[in-house]
């Protein structure tokens, strides 16, 4: 499939890491057609924060899933440290999908840390952070070990690194979920509601985990309802709601004085 962009929609800007424009995702067709994504519009900066609030079935999830690519979307651009994501374009401005094995190398420069931790069941936090350098980026056993062992002492496993899975705590897991994140050494991490499913006594040591990464400079993209980590850890806080961006800002203008109606109404509900 092709399809024809406007060419200013494909950002010059260098110093945004996240450049979203007009994007649109569609599920199904016809009569069944559901339109998640409205014609969204994001920027992130390098090294910013960026958290998204909104309700149930507003197309956060879905935002995400599309700037790494694991959904296609069915109009706009989106551009991540200067690439067009899943697309070449022409000389005349026409977009033309890239070959799977091109969207999976785009997508290796961007983590993803989701609701559930997915970790492989039948190998150790070590092994777990250790897969996808020797296995994505052909590292050596050794190197990727190295690798693997700063970063679960980062999260703080250093004691659990030999631990399976089903031995860890639910925070434990997600948290071995960052560090095998990070082993890709990305430019950009993704969190898609990282504490959702977790006990309330472990929310703490994970959003720990993610605060130290933004101050080491990370770009992040952070979908929570986690109104605090929201308020201390973020440089924008972005509201969506019914497929489209409703207010965006610092956190302090969203949160505390927010401009329209829905936004108000959610952080009622949840504050």
């Amino acid at each position: 499939m092709s399809v024809v962009a406007d060419s200013a929609a494909l950002p010059a800007d260098s110093t945004d890491m996240v450049s979203v424009r007009a994007v649109h995702k569609v599920f199904g067709h016809g009569h069944d057609a559901v339109h998640v994504l409205k014609g969204v519009d994001l920027d992130v900066a390098r090294g910013e924060v960026t958290v998204i609030l909104g309700p149930s079935g507003s197309g956060k999830s879905t935002l995400l899933r599309c700037i790494n690519e694991l959904e296609e979307i069915t109009g706009g651009t989106v551009v991540v440290g200067g690439d067009l994501m899943g697309y070449r374009q022409d000389a005349k401005g026409t977009l033309h999908r890239l070959h799977p094995k091109a969207v999976a190398k785009q997508r290796s420069r961007i983590g993803m840390v989701f609701q559930r931790f997915h970790l492989f069941p039948h190998m150790t936090a070590l092994e777990n952070v250790m897969e996808a350098p020797v296995q994505v980026r052909g590292l050596s056993k050794k190197a990727a070990k190295q690798r693997a062992l700063e970063l679960i002492e980062r999260v703080g496993l250093s004691d659990r690194m030999d631990h399976y899975p089903a031995q860890l705590s639910g925070g434990q897991q997600q948290r071995v979920a960052i560090a095998r994140a990070l082993a890709m050494d990305p430019e950009l991490m993704l969190f898609d509601e990282p504490t959702s499913a977790l006990d309330p006594e472990l929310v703490g040591e994970v959003l720990s985990v993610m605060q130290d990464l933004a101050r080491s400079g990370m770009t992040m993209i952070v979908v929570t309802h986690e109104i605090g980590f929201a308020r201390e850890v973020a440089d924008h806080v972005v509201f969506m709601d019914d497929g489209v961006i409703v207010e965006s800002g610092p956190p302090a203008e969203v949160l505390d004085t927010p401009k329209e109606e829905r936004t108000r109404n959610f952080l009622s509900h949840v504050l």
